[in-house]
């Protein structure tokens, strides 16, 4: 299986919001959402494609505090078809890629403390959880995570 990665675009709102709204029921982002991150200038939105078809996303955007430029990734989504199969792993690397391209030097994310599968994957990539966010999902609570990115 070859997984290959690319920019979205606006054409393919349709496809990202339905792989959204398979992955993320009850917190998905909504496609107005979707479309006005694409637009985004501190956005980055990278799609994985299986033979011709898209197999999952990834959204991230920057941000500068007073001493750093820090990503933050804002969703992963991978097609409940096409997961356990290095689609995210290949998502979140290619993301990261691009934030030290661009001089970030810490990525954060947040995850449902039940997600044990993107907990896994997050832990194998370098992540480390800093903080637990008490009710920051519909159903769940959440956990922050940190990883320092190597600038080039």
């Amino acid at each position: 299986m070859r997984v290959s990665i690319r920019k979205a675009s606006v054409t393919d709102i349709e496809a990202l919001y339905e792989i959204e709204r398979e992955c993320f029921t009850f917190e998905a982002l909504t496609k107005e959402q979707l479309i006005s991150l694409l637009h985004d200038a501190d956005s980055f939105t990278l799609l994985a494609q299986v033979n011709d078809e898209i197999a999952g996303f990834i959204i991230g955007k920057t941000y500068k505090t007073k001493d750093q430029l820090v990503g933050h990734v804002i969703t992963i989504d991978v097609a409940s078809k096409h997961r356990r199969k290095g689609v995210g792993r290949k998502l979140l690397k290619a993301l990261e890629e691009i934030f030290m391209e661009n001089g970030v030097e810490v990525c954060c994310l947040e995850v449902r403390e039940d997600n044990i599968s993107a907990l896994n994957l997050y832990r194998k990539e370098g992540y480390e959880a800093v903080g637990k966010l008490e009710g920051y999902y519909e159903r769940a609570h959440g956990i922050l995570l940190k990883k320092q990115l190597k600038t080039p």
